[in-house]
């Protein structure tokens, strides 16, 4: 992986950090054998397990993927998996900005319970730990940049510290993710976590060769995002899918774009979800950016992506300071001088939110083929306190990054599909409350 693939990793592991709080726990469609009681070797429930996983997975067709769970969303979509043999459900977050996948992994503590509790490995059969002398555990691997050393096991351990200065570490492992008794992946390289800041683990959902959707071949995958409001007190439900949505009739697609190796300069992450954004409105009004803004320059810088990982939506300043001049030309007076939220959002307001959007009016993103992502003037502002309200677009230097992301906020109320055997992206409005 490029060093600005794992760059990126690290800040959106940041954002995530800074902009989502502890969630609530969702619930996952379907039923899932879960136990807590300590496995040995000649347990018979296990005996009595693996014997019928075995006749089930005999006599069923292979996994088609056609996999639907809800999740909750509150600044980030945490979906619960079940993970293991038998599985053990633990939450994640879906990213399409990240490779790696890892969870929380120790021995459970006698007062926690799933799937609030982290994963036991000595709960699974299907379990096991990468040595040293495994090819991943190297320094550098082509899309794979993660630092690994050998611990004093003799096992491949990886470390790595996020831009706000904590610390995420524990073993590079391989682990099954069990969806029912007769349908799993085969076994995954994960991280193990054993010390980590953040309360749930990573689903990595980027084009890399060890995220989860190419190592378990996904084909494709969906999720759609339920409208967020402070005033929530339970985090909303939305929908995610791993393989054919049942909606996908409905959407509208966008082709993934692809450079050539020679352009894949620093600034440049090749494992993205990069797609042609074609220019801004607001209030109905195309903004005078040039189209050159959203597509990566000599340097890689411009790049414009979906990101499930990203809250917010970060531009490059040549695009952001055309945002910016539209809103201060459409609600100046009520703007509020020389504040900035979470050091990223600095178009923010006192008052009546109601009323400010409507002075800024409707906003749209437009892509290459015509396709829009269109955020009415009633969820162009999201409130982050004290009666504050930002337009949620900041500066994609306050990251320090050089790319376009359109982060999950701007895709609420929005089916979006990853569409990996036609490398395309799909779009669909919805009421995503009723998705899951």
């Amino acid at each position: 992986m490029a060093s600005y693939t794992f760059l990126s990793l690290l800040l959106f592991s940041l954002l995530l950090s800074t902009f989502h709080p502890s969630l609530q726990q969702n619930t996952l469609h379907g039923s899932f054998p879960l136990t807590s009681a300590p496995l040995s070797d000649t347990s018979a429930f296990k005996a009595r397990y693996l014997s019928t996983l075995a006749a089930k997975k005999a006599a069923a067709a292979p996994f088609g993927y056609n996999f639907h769970s809800s999740f909750k969303y509150s600044m980030a979509l945490i979906v619960s998996l079940p993970i293991g043999t038998p599985p053990q459900t633990q939450k994640m977050v879906v990213d399409t900005g990240s490779q790696l996948s890892w969870i929380q992994c120790h021995r459970k503590s006698p007062r926690q319970q799933p799937p609030q509790a982290p994963f036991d490995p000595s709960l699974s059969s299907s379990f096991s730990v990468l040595p040293c002398n495994h090819p991943l555990c190297k320094p550098r691997i082509p899309d794979f940049t993660l630092p690994t050393t050998c611990d004093q096991n003799r096992l491949c351990h990886y470390s790595y510290f996020y831009a706000d200065g904590t610390l995420a570490e524990g073993n590079l492992v391989r682990e099954k993710f069990t969806f029912s008794i007769s349908q799993s992946t085969p076994p995954l390289i994960l991280g193990c976590a054993t010390d980590s800041g953040e309360a749930e683990g990573i689903l990595g959902m980027n084009l890399g060769r060890l995220s989860f959707i190419s190592q378990a071949k996904v084909p494709k995958f969906s999720y759609c995002v339920p409208l967020r409001t402070r005033r929530n007190t339970v985090s909303p439900t939305g929908g995610f899918y791993l393989g054919h949505n049942p909606n996908s009739n409905t959407f509208k697609y966008i082709k993934l774009l692809t450079f050539p190796k020679s352009q894949q300069t620093p600034n440049f992450d090749p494992l993205a979800y990069t797609v042609g954004l074609a220019g801004i409105k607001i209030g109905g009004k195309k903004l005078n950016i040039s189209a050159a803004v959203f597509h990566p320059d000599a340097t890689g810088s411009g790049q414009a992506m979906i990101d499930s990982g990203t809250q917010y939506t970060f531009l490059v300043d040549a695009a952001y300071a055309r945002v910016r001049e539209e809103v201060v030309r459409l609600a100046g007076p009520k703007l509020k001088k020389g504040y900035v939220y979470g050091g990223s959002l600095d178009m923010c307001f006192d008052g009546d939110a109601a009323e400010i959007g409507r002075s800024i009016g409707d906003m749209a993103f437009e892509f290459d083929n015509g396709a829009e992502i269109v955020i009415n003037k009633e969820r162009i502002l999201d409130e982050v306190g004290d009666g504050v309200h930002c337009v949620a677009i900041g500066r994609s230097e306050s990251l320090g990054v050089a790319s376009n992301i359109i982060g999950n906020f701007h895709q609420q109320n929005l089916w979006v599909e990853f569409d990996m055997n036609n490398r395309q992206i799909g779009f669909g409005a919805a009421d995503c409350s009723k998705s899951a």
